[in-house]
């Protein structure tokens, strides 16, 4: 008959070794989801690739949010994609919308965002260019008639909050980078609330979703992802803390 000694041995070594073994710690639950905003695009504009407010989905976040997690205390969840009239917009206290001069917001969806944005959400607009800005500002001055898009100052809590940003580094897409020297210049807004806090984050001319998708393709140039990069980090602990 065969000893069965050396096994329960075996088992009773494994026991005290995994008993020894330090425990991971429970993943803290998310906090944080990048919301990013499904929009109808301007008639002229519609396009069968299923939108302009997939511009660089889902590589632009694939790349940006584990960057998130590694330089910031937020717990980040996986990305989210959300309608204005989702019933879960209340979730998310940051938005992200790209291609903001080929959108088409209803009467609704102005209502919806007004009403997210004056109970504390945040959006960032991006990725859009020069006769693109008429678009923009026709729906902006929907959104708010009784404010006003003013450009961001040195001292704005926003570019303060984690990575100081003092140089304007321009952000352009990948396609532009061959006519670099001749861009418009950039421009960064912003639409605030009656305590001051910056309710809208405006960049024209720039395309900071490119600098994070882009990040690892050779040629990119590294300046222009890592403004974009602080830039990202900056509005979403913006929008968390404030």
């Amino acid at each position: 008959m065969r000893s069965v000694a050396p096994l329960a041995s075996l088992t009773a070594f494994l026991a005290v070794a995994l008993a020894d073994e330090p425990v991971p710690a429970p993943r803290a639950p998310s906090e944080f989801h990048f919301a990013r905003m499904i929009y109808l695009d301007q008639p002229y504009g519609r396009r069968n690739f299923g939108g302009w407010w997939r511009q660089d989905f889902p590589e632009a976040e694939e790349y940006f949010l584990p960057n998130l997690q590694r330089m910031t205390r937020i717990a980040v969840g996986e990305p989210v994609q959300v309608r204005l009239t989702d019933e879960n917009l209340f979730e998310y206290p940051w938005l992200y919308a790209t291609q903001t001069g080929d959108w088409d917001l209803d009467d609704e969806e102005i209502a919806r965002l007004r009403q997210y944005l004056l109970r504390g959400g945040f959006l960032m607009c991006d990725d859009f260019w020069g006769a693109e800005w008429d678009v923009f500002a026709e729906t902006m001055a929907r959104l708010f008639p009784d404010r006003q898009m003013v450009q961001m100052h040195d001292d704005e809590a926003m570019l303060h909050v984690v990575f100081s940003i003092d140089e304007a580094v321009q952000i352009p897409g990948l396609r532009y980078l061959r006519n670099v020297d001749n861009l418009p210049p950039p421009v960064w807004l912003g639409i605030y609330d009656d305590f001051g806090r910056l309710m809208v984050g405006i960049n024209y001319n720039q395309d900071v979703g490119d600098s994070w998708e882009e990040s690892n393709t050779p040629g990119y140039p590294e300046p222009m992802t890592a403004q974009g990069y602080r830039f990202g980090v900056n509005y979403i602990t913006y929008a968390m803390t404030h």
